[in-house]
């Protein structure tokens, strides 16, 4: 690899990023900064002649590649160390989270798609993605995603699923089951449906069946148009706007470096984007602790940037943890020092908005609204669901876990309780992983 990897957007050079013996320095090109539509590449790394350290730059590059065991899966194909993220990057920058690619040179191919045949040949290519993370070493498969579940790149070409190639921008992410969480896809379905219906702002999804396997196909919000006229749009996740490395992603780790906090993100926010924003974000939070999203940590939340600013991005990644077993009860983030989602009383959710620069009666009055919605609408939801070409599978489980969580979130936002000894207790999910990896 060059020690010298160029970052474009389109055909323009927007920057540089430099290897250094203490990692990686990342300098914006003097066009870049001169072009009416320039915009930072994240909010941590602002617009300047001057370069952006490895403290700032290091943290962005590893939170756009997968986590555990999916880095070392990819890694061991590249026949790349996992901790060499520019090296890694270099290698699978074609296709990545938001508007930019970044590889030492331009795609060889005329970017295109390769057609997946038959249901026969996806399934088969779903069940080889543990081993063969984003098809890791297929000629001219050049793309990358953030997290720590199996998940491909894919684009909807005349209604087929297919593969890009030569840097083409893919245009939908296809999530598999997850053989340790039965009926993963019906979950994440449910939530996502369920806050389209709530009055989020929230990727749209559907699920499919392939040689046996279920799958849900979500649509990319950082891109716009269809086939070869599609066009990417920038995007990063509140880790990289932080300057925080993935393995901090949850308030409570133990990587020696505290989390983003909720009050930590509507900073962010507030310092960035507009109120429309904030209640966004407000909302987000209420409906995570409401359907038991313990996993809704701040890779989870995402800014849209542009020419005209930023802004926060749909949501994604939205599933419940009730009703598995062995699941950490802990949220990703404390309300108020509290985890836990049914011991989240008044005081707690008080406590936040002051930390967080809210109205603590507004944000009261907000618990009950977006919960009544929620309450309103998960009925007609699950039935939306169910008629999707995977069925029912264990839709009714996972209803009746949700709403007996939001009706307990909206009693106990109207009172405060008492003290929990256990605000505090440990269970985060592991350094590197997500809550929903594995059952614990």
């Amino acid at each position: 690899m060059s020690a010298a990897l160029p970052v474009h957007l389109g055909d323009q050079r927007v920057a540089t990023i430099q290897a250094t013996t203490q990692g990686a320095t990342l300098m914006y090109e003097a066009a870049w900064l001169s072009n009416p539509d320039r915009f930072p590449i994240s909010l941590s790394m602002p617009l300047q002649h001057e370069p952006h350290g490895s403290d700032l730059v290091w943290p962005w590059l590893m939170n756009l590649l997968p986590e555990g065991e999916p880095l070392r899966a990819m890694t061991r194909v590249l026949g790349a160390a996992p901790e060499d993220a520019l090296g890694v990057v270099a290698r699978v920058g074609g296709d990545l989270a938001g508007a930019l690619r970044i590889a030492p040179q331009p795609p060889t191919g005329e970017p295109g798609y390769r057609a997946i045949p038959d249901g026969a040949a996806l399934g088969r290519i779903i069940d080889e993605l543990p081993a063969r993370p984003f098809l890791a070493g297929d000629e001219g498969v050049s793309m990358s995603l953030a997290g720590a579940q199996d998940k491909l790149p894919v684009a909807l070409v005349e209604g087929r699923i297919a593969v890009p190639i030569h840097g083409a921008p893919s245009t939908h992410i296809l999530k598999p089951d997850n053989p340790r969480l039965a009926g993963s896809v019906h979950n994440e379905a449910l939530c996502m449906v369920l806050a389209r219906r709530v009055g989020l702002d929230v990727a749209a999804v559907s699920t499919g069946l392939a040689g046996g396997r279920a799958y849900l196909l979500v649509d990319r919000y950082d891109r716009v148009g269809s086939g070869v006229s599609t066009g990417r749009l920038h995007q990063e996740d509140f880790c990289q706007a932080l300057a925080r490395a993935p393995a901090a992603k949850y308030e409570f780790n133990g990587t020696g470096t505290r989390g983003p906090s909720i009050a930590d993100m509507f900073a962010l926010v507030r310092r960035h984007m507009t109120a429309r924003d904030t209640n966004r974000l407000l909302d987000a939070v209420i409906f995570n602790i409401a359907i038991g999203n313990v996993d809704s940590h701040a890779k989870n939340y995402s800014i849209m940037l542009g020419a005209d600013g930023a802004r926060l991005a749909p949501l994604y990644d939205l599933m419940s943890g009730l009703a598995w077993q062995g699941i950490t009860e802990n949220h990703a983030q404390a309300i108020a020092g509290q985890r836990r989602g049914r011991h989240i009383h008044g005081r707690h959710w008080r406590r936040m908005a002051e930390a967080a620069g809210l109205s603590a009666r507004g944000t009261i009055r907000r618990v009950e609204q977006v919960t009544s919605r929620l309450l309103h609408e998960l009925t007609a939801v699950a039935a939306e669901v169910a008629a999707m070409p995977t069925g029912t599978g264990m839709l009714d489980i996972f209803r009746e876990q949700i709403e007996r969580r939001a009706t307990e979130v909206r009693a106990n936002a109207r009172v405060d309780g008492t003290p929990d000894p256990d605000a505090h207790e440990d269970g985060a999910p592991s350094l590197g992983a997500s809550a929903y990896s594995r059952p614990r």
